[in-house]
């Protein structure tokens, strides 16, 4: 049953200073990658404020412009080496990817790099003039009180994570750390760190229970404490962020705030990956979201927010490696949710926890032929009722394709209950949590009438369908055609 991820409830808790808030990253791997403006669309139904970019793309950032979504941009990898080898080329990059975009768009932070030392060891030495570069450019513009910069780090910098007091990080890395830290102190930026007790639950030798990583509750008697401090854990999470906090101390380095810029459960894997499933997905990002918006910090620095970016908005199909890798999306290309979150025990920012509020629409700029196509086979083979859009009846106004398809597309998603794989139409249509009535018009779905399932076996087209089964190969004629089309179809449904 196709559900709503209710992200947009969280535009009703705007954090105020101090407080965590929760984020998403946005990765493009995708097939059918959605436009910047279905993204920025997507984004603004669920109420999502803040983003992170594995890039700086114009076109996203022009997207986001006027919409307050405060936002993180990236300096790719294969970028860093020129960044950090020459104080102009990094001046280049602020004036075109940053100073070019604000204030319009709310850009916060600039991610260098992603996780650079474990992934990309050879570019260490660059990193944190890379780091220093950029901040020069952005003091220079005024612009370094707005924006922070810093590197995400993979976990795995941390050696011996627990106890978290026993924790530090590889020494290796020192000549790079120290400086780094020293950089973030002296800038007011934070520790940017990855955290997936995913990964830590799938160690060969690793003995952390699924629901010590999941966030689920645990007896007394099955809290994992640090003997040297006495202090409990409850879930994984928080010991790998204060395992970090510790690390940092024995450097000296006792006020840098840590920011994780991800963190997330797939929802598929492989045979090799049992636990990656929707329900433990669905488990961890919701008692993560709870957990961060509570504001009760970790053990060690209780009540100091811990803000979390979600890793990540759509599933990435194209990646490659494991199953799992292409499944940690909240959503799927089109826009339907992989899962609901459970957030209707949250507290008081998700009291009013409403879901299914979702609808079926033409995307925007899609092929008209294939519009008519869908709106004839929701017509037809769909078995919708589409007599609103009769010359004369609430929705034939406005008389087009696109406004037709719409309505029909819809009104074929809720007659099936929402199910996955009903709102595609081979790739002109995408799921939206806002209402298209307009009017005296009032869309299926509208007002919490959602439709009734069906037991019928017809599924609308999909991008892998390879007859659409409509009408549109006899009838062409576009707008004009619809109601014909339509009293045809009504005229045989009578007989």
């Amino acid at each position: 049953m196709a559900v709503l991820i209710i992200f947009h409830l969280l535009a009703i808790f705007v954090p105020a200073l101090g407080d965590a808030f929760i984020g998403v990253n946005i990765g493009t791997d995708v097939t059918n990658m959605p436009s910047p403006t279905e993204v920025v669309a997507l984004l603004k139904a669920q109420g999502i404020q803040y983003v992170r970019l594995y890039d700086a793309d114009r076109a996203m950032l022009r997207a986001l412009a006027n919409t307050g979504i405060r936002v993180i941009v990236s300096v790719p990898n294969d970028q860093l080496l020129g960044i950090g080898q020459s104080n102009a080329t990094a001046a280049i990059w602020v004036a075109r990817n940053v100073i070019a975009h604000v204030p319009a768009t709310n850009i916060t932070a600039i991610a260098v790099g992603s996780e650079v030392l474990t992934s990309l060891p050879n570019a260490a030495p660059v990193l944190v003039p890379a780091l220093k570069f950029l901040q020069a450019a952005l003091v220079a513009a005024n612009l370094d009180q707005q924006i922070k910069v810093s590197t995400p780090h993979s976990s795995f910098i941390i050696l011996d994570s627990f106890p978290p007091s026993q924790a530090f990080f590889n020494k290796t890395w020192d000549p790079v750390m120290v400086p780094l830290l020293n950089f973030l102190q002296s800038t007011g930026s934070y520790l940017m760190l990855n955290v997936y007790p995913y990964y830590d639950f799938m160690q060969p030798n690793a003995v952390i229970p699924l629901d010590y990583a999941l966030f689920r509750p645990l007896p007394p008697n099955k809290e994992a404490i640090d003997s040297n401090t006495m202090l409990h854990y409850t879930n994984v999470f928080d010991a790998v962020v204060d395992a970090a906090y510790f690390a940092m101390s024995y450097l000296n380095f006792t006020n840098i705030p840590i920011l994780v810029t991800e963190s997330g459960w797939p929802s598929k894997g492989d045979s090799s990956e049992p636990d990656a499933t929707i329900d433990n997905a669905n488990t961890y990002n919701s008692n993560l979201i709870r957990h961060v918006l509570n504001n009760s910090g970790t053990p060690k620095q209780p009540g100091i927010s811990v803000s979390t970016y979600i890793y990540e908005l759509y599933n990435e199909d194209l990646r490659t490696g494991p199953v799992s890798e292409n499944n940690w999306g909240l959503f799927y290309a089109n826009g339907a949710p992989v899962y609901t979150l459970h957030l209707s025990n949250a507290g008081t920012i998700f009291a009013n926890d409403t879901t299914n509020q979702t609808f079926c629409v033409a995307k925007s700029n899609a092929d008209t032929k294939m519009l008519q196509a869908a709106l004839d086979w929701a017509c037809g083979p769909g078995k919708v009722d589409c007599s609103p859009l009769l010359q004369g009846q609430p929705c034939y106004d406005p008389n087009t394709v696109d406004a037709h398809a719409t309505y029909a597309i819809n009104a074929y998603y809720q007659k099936m209950a929402k199910s996955a794989g009903t709102c595609d139409f081979k790739g002109v249509a995408s799921v939206t949590t806002t209402n298209p009535s307009h009017g005296s018009c009032i869309f299926p779905g509208s007002r919490g009438k959602n439709g009734s399932s069906t037991n019928g076996t017809a599924l609308a087209p999909s991008t892998n369908s390879t007859n659409s089964g409509c009408l549109s190969q006899y009838y062409n004629g576009g707008p004009l055609t619809s109601s014909l089309i339509l009293t045809l179809i009504l005229s045989v449904a009578v007989l």
